[in-house]
């Protein structure tokens, strides 16, 4: 039923799109405007508006009877009904049965007349759903779909109408195996000695949490009072309040789901600056203070691009080695991977990501996560412009911004040509997905392809001088708002209406073509001349290798000359050995560099290397290392046995989205 409902939901979603698509460019002195919770659209003529009313009524009716939602294919609740814009929690950490258990008082306003509310739900055990009178009421929770949850509704005790306001309060437990939270044994941590526990509602996790709407079609503020042991810190995606036995929070910028995020460990911290700290274990917090000295530098230099930053704190906390990403934008506590200790700041553009994540994402969201590369696509293309922003130099600053978008480059064309296949749905810069979880749709695509696009249309209109201010009117016109890839287009062309180049633009191949992108900007290759000319040392079997090679390269040239040697066909293993000890990359301690050299090793079939690569994976989680490594030993046909067992071995101790998507690279079934 649920495949079927997806195939039948997609035809409906396809044909509204149309209809809006093709209706808004006719002119006619009718206008009727048509509003859902975050979705505006203008209609232009009678008949149009008619079969847009009959086809919106035959969809609802049919989503009615399935459950799905006519806004997101990966939720089941129905904002463009009833909005939750207010939630109010009440925790409680329990590490010896692994759970969170309480109360969640959702605040909802009411957009159609309703009879019941949906809500989203994974794995949860309500124990009572109540009325803001105290009045029990009856629910329904459906069987759960694997990887989506269960359909959670809930009838009112009386029909709510148009702008009323409902409040419900719904007690529940979380499960020990909740795909937003890891809990950790301390022997797992740096301390050994206690617990810990963190989660990732990104995509669609925070189900596992709490009942909600969990899509991010929906933004609510929040409040949170959470009860842990002591000696326990709880930290959360809001300003911090109180700390003692009952940590209390309160995040009063409206959040999509996903940014609900709650961490508790014993942990200790540093002030960075005025408005940010750095928290982690103790083992880790020196250096941690140390490699993240600059924030406050960075967070002013977004500023100054993209306007006032309105979520007051920004704190850092690096998390044990387990964590999947290098690091996640929740507000006022970014999440970073301790795989960023460099030891040299190299990796600082993670820190910039994430911090520009606090505008692209965070203050202006993908209604779903069909258009996620305008979360990601802008969070790119903006953090090298901040990135470059801080070299004094113009030309230095032109030359640096490109070389780290020809790094991207070469992400993007091994993810498309290599990975995933150039003519997968999924290198669509706006994928179908209708049948596919949100989890097997992350790739570096909506990262480095819109970063790509946004460029290729900043030189189209003039360079940054014009594009800027775009970026500027289009961050304030969208704040606090989710919006699709047409509203953004809709937006950019009003924008320019008065800029002919714009006609170039051949949306279609861009935003809903496979492949690579149908045009590459004329980045300045200065900074990889010498690369290149080092690569061509190194494929000649005749020179001679020495570290004069690389002493003036940047970590990033030599992290782009790694890539370009993964480009290309495998090099002698001798070879490859003499050049991991003359350039000094096979003792590196930048995680970016190692993660590239273990790969070369593989793909060379060095197996000396073998428990190397093996031990890197098992000593942390991060997925853009350990996917990788995992598919280059899973490719080798010798060690493919080797690796798997290695895996089901470590699998409990890798969080959910890690082990989810390593079952899939490894062709393992769920």
């Amino acid at each position: 039923m649920f495949v079927i409902g997806k195939l039948v939901t997609r035809q409906y979603r396809l044909h509204i799109r149309h209809l809006i698509n093709k209706n808004t460019r006719l002119n006619s002195a009718l206008s009727v405007k048509l509003k859902t919770a975050n979705y505006t659209s203008y209609i232009r003529v009678p008949w149009a508006l008619t079969l847009l009313k009959r086809t919106l009524h035959t969809v609802n009716r049919e989503l009615d009877a399935m459950g799905l939602s006519p806004l997101d294919p990966s939720s089941y609740s129905r904002p463009e009904q009833a909005v939750v814009k207010h939630v109010d929690l009440k925790l409680n950490v329990d590490f010896d049965n692994r759970q969170l258990s309480g109360e969640a008082l959702l605040t909802v306003n009411v957009l159609d007349s309703i009879e019941e509310l949906i809500l989203d739900s994974s794995n949860l055990t309500i124990e009572s759903i109540e009325s803001e009178d105290g009045k029990v009421l009856n629910y329904k929770l459906d069987d759960p779909v694997p990887n989506y949850g269960s359909k959670l509704t809930i009838p009112l005790p009386e029909p709510a109408t148009v702008d009323q306001k409902i409040k419900l309060r719904i007690k529940y437990k979380t499960s020990p195996t909740a795909t937003a939270l890891q809990w950790l044994e301390p022997k797992q941590t740096s301390g050994k000695k206690y617990p810990y526990m963190f989660s990732q509602c990104q995509p669609i996790h925070a189900r596992s949490i709490l009942p909600c709407q969990d899509s991010p079609a929906v933004k609510f503020t929040y409040n949170a009072e959470v009860t842990a042991p002591e000696p326990f810190t709880v930290l959360m995606s809001a300003i911090k309040e109180n700390g003692s036995a009952k940590a209390t929070f309160r995040q009063p910028v409206p959040i999509p789901s996903y940014l609900l995020a709650i961490a508790v460990g014993v942990l200790e911290s540093r002030e960075l600056g005025p408005r940010t700290h750095v928290w982690s274990e103790k083992e880790e917090i020196e250096r941690s203070a140390w490699e993240f000295a600059d924030t406050e530098k960075y967070l002013q230099a977004a500023e100054r691009l993209c306007g006032p930053y309105q979520w007051t704190q920004y704190d850092l906390l690096v998390l044990p080695p387990s964590f999947p990403y290098g690091g996640m934008e929740n507000p006022c506590l970014t999440f970073v991977t301790p795989t960023l200790l460099a030891g040299d700041r190299s990796q600082a553009d993670v820190i910039v990501h994430e911090i520009m994540h606090s505008w692209t994402g965070n203050l202006v969201t993908n209604t779903n996560f069909e258009h996620f590369w305008l979360n990601e696509g802008f969070t790119v293309f903006l953090e090298r412009k901040v990135g470059a922003s801080l070299i004094s130099d113009k030309e230095e600053a032109h030359r640096s911004r490109d070389f780290s978008s020809l790094l991207g480059l070469q992400e993007l064309t091994e993810t498309i040509n290599q990975n995933l296949g150039a003519t997968s749905p999924l290198t669509q810069l706006v994928p179908d997905l209708n049948d596919t979880h949100p989890d097997d749709a992350f790739s570096r695509v909506p990262y480095e392809k819109g970063s790509l696009f946004l460029r290729y249309l900043e030189d189209l209109v003039g360079g940054p001088a014009v594009f800027d201010d775009f970026l500027r009117a289009y961050l304030n016109k969208f704040q606090r708002q989710s919006l699709d890839t047409d509203q953004f287009k809709a937006y950019l062309l009003d924008y320019f209406k008065d800029n002919d180049a714009l006609k170039k633009v051949d949306w279609t191949t861009w935003l809903h073509k496979a492949g690579m992108p149908p045009v590459i900007p004329d980045y300045d290759t200065s900074m990889t001349k010498a690369v290149t000319a080092l690569l061509a040392k190194v494929n000649d079997p005749n020179n001679s290798l020495d570290y004069n090679d690389v002493r003036i390269f940047t970590p990033q040239q030599v992290i782009n000359f790694l890539q370009a040697l993964i480009d290309q066909d495998p090099l002698p293993v001798d070879r490859l050995r003499t050049l991991g000890d003359a350039y000094n990359v096979a003792t590196s301690k930048n995680s970016e560099i190692t993660y590239r050299w273990l790969r070369l090793c593989i793909r060379s079939r060095d197996e000396s290397k073998i428990d190397e690569a093996l031990q890197f994976v098992n000593s942390q989680g991060r997925m853009k290392y350990v996917r990788p490594v995992y598919r280059d030993l899973y490719a080798w046909e010798a060690v493919r046995e080797k690796a798997i067992e290695n895996f089901l071995k470590n699998e409990p101790n890798m969080m959910h989205v890690s082990a989810y998507t390593l079952r899939k690279d490894l062709h393992l079934k769920e």
